[in-house]
């Protein structure tokens, strides 16, 4: 299935610094730090009214968090929960925590080297209060959150089940508008294509990513999601086979589509495929399994 078969949506009416009721439990508020990675901005969601949880307050922006704030302020507000600590999505926690209260819920990445550290966007300062796992439940008046890992996009990364409306908050694990980042280190293919198959087997009837407008048919999405990744790994082992040896070689001859100023996170994509694809015993590398090295069809 090509990258066209995804019934992608990126028609999305809003206005920065708004609010917006998106369904009966759920407000939406979106941060004005839009870019090729996060579309219009990151979406900031709050769940429930009276008690409430704060999921993603996004990225240190003065002028969301005071969005943020005015929108709660009949609100008390008594979670605030992470998908995953990338910098459109964890750093303003501090902020909003200082005006608005409530205790911090996330989840610490793998540890990486110094060296490894500089190939990542990740917020190190982040530190919650309470460590989420799979499995974990935050509650409020009248709804409760369950806590569902979906490593791979980052190793920390939570998708929050919302009971009560059935609806998936997925982070960037499955956006509506784009294809999901995938960057080792702490990216991981292997982990991503696992954490599909746990959204699979789940029930929800819509996802509301961190960036874009919602699902509203998502087992079919995830599907094509899953088969696009495959036949990315189907055209890898083809460039393979005609002797393209590095990623660089890959993604110039992939990625003709973009623009080259995407082409060095396309091969950040590429590398995780890579890692993956050695893995599993597809392809094979020169030494170690790096973005500089030299690889070969198996």
């Amino acid at each position: 299935m090509s990258e066209a078969k995804i019934p992608f949506r990126k028609g999305m009416e809003f206005e920065y610094t708004e609010v917006e009721q998106v369904t009966p439990m759920v407000r939406r508020v979106i941060a004005r730090n839009p870019s090729g990675f996060t579309f219009h901005g990151t979406n900031t969601y709050i769940v429930g009214h009276g008690r409430v949880a704060v999921i993603d307050p996004g990225p240190l922006l003065d002028e969301h968090t005071g969005a943020l704030a005015a929108a709660l302020k009949d609100d008390t507000v008594e979670h605030i929960l992470v998908t995953h600590t990338h910098h459109d999505h964890s750093p303003g926690v501090s902020p909003l925590r200082e005006q608005v209260g409530g205790e911090v819920w996330g989840a610490h990445p793998r540890p990486l080297s110094r060296e490894e550290r500089t190939a990542e966007s990740i917020d190190w300062a982040f530190s919650p209060d309470h460590e989420l796992e799979d499995g974990t439940e935050v509650s409020g008046d009248g709804w409760t959150l369950e806590a569902v890992h979906t490593p791979g996009h980052m190793s920390n990364h939570m998708c929050f089940a919302l009971k009560e409306e059935n609806i998936l908050f997925t982070g960037d694990h499955i956006m509506g508008w784009n294809t999901t980042i995938v960057s080792p280190p702490d990216g991981n293919m292997r982990e991503y294509f696992q954490s599909l198959e746990v959204c699979l087997a789940r029930s929800e009837t819509t996802y509301w990513p961190a960036h874009g407008p919602e699902i509203a048919n998502p087992e079919p999405f995830t599907r094509a999601y899953r088969s696009h990744r495959r036949m990315r790994e189907g055209e890898i082992g083809r460039c393979l086979e005609r002797g393209l040896e590095t990623i660089q070689e890959i993604v110039e001859a992939l990625y003709t589509h973009l623009p080259q100023k995407m082409h060095k996170a396309a091969g950040r994509s590429v590398f995780a495929h890579m890692e993956h694809m050695v893995e599993t015993g597809r392809a094979a590398c020169d030494g170690d399994v790096t973005i500089e090295a030299r690889y070969s069809k198996v």
